[in-house]
């Protein structure tokens, strides 16, 4: 049976993978793989990495697909995988710092300044400079929707070490859009003095 890559639904997808179907198996890579390579991008730095983390994802996604039961979201199946994939890759390269000392994270913004117009690609580039093992934990919980219990079983670290980690990533993430609002505004004033 050939498949059809014009007229696929999903259940069709998944089947025409589990026959090792290579167009089965390229159009499922390019529905997901715009999006888990997003993914990946949160939990490793470096484009070509992710890209290398995307790859090893999809090849245990189409070697797994079979223990795909239908049972809940296939695309948050495919995430399991992504997520999974990058902290491996993590933990094999020694990227995981759990360990950071920040005292600037210590520092509690005023709230209220904080303005509404920040865009995606803004927060993804402060997300990706928090330290490593505050970034994962929080990819993981605020993001992925991990529980900490979840994420201390991942990670091999407490609930309360992923519990700090987390408050100490919001602290530094308040603190740089605390800085970044400070800075308009100055900007702002600045640029209203010289008309």
């Amino acid at each position: 049976m050939q498949f059809n890559i014009y007229r696929a639904t999903q259940n069709e997808l998944i089947n025409g993978c589990l026959r090792r179907d290579n167009s089965a198996q390229r159009l499922l890579y390019e529905t997901y793989s715009p999006r888990m390579y997003g993914l990946c991008c949160r939990y490793v730095k470096d484009s070509m990495d992710a890209e290398d983390v995307l790859v090893g994802a999809f090849t245990k996604i189409f070697e797994k697909i079979h223990q795909f039961k239908n049972e809940g979201s296939f695309e948050g199946w495919i995430r399991k995988i992504v997520v999974n994939e990058a902290l491996t890759y993590l933990r094999r390269h020694r990227s995981m710092y759990l360990e950071i000392d920040l005292e600037q994270a210590d520092y509690e913004p005023d709230y209220q300044s904080l303005g509404d117009h920040l865009e995606a690609e803004d927060l993804l580039s402060i997300i990706q400079a928090l330290p490593t093992g505050y970034r994962i934990v929080f990819n993981l919980y605020a993001i992925d929707g991990y529980s900490h219990k979840e994420i201390a079983d991942q990670l091999g670290i407490s609930e309360n070490t992923s519990k700090s980690q987390l408050s100490r990533a919001r602290a530094y993430l308040q603190k740089v859009l605390a800085e970044q609002e400070s800075k308009k505004k100055k900007k702002i004033s600045s640029d209203e003095s010289t008309t």
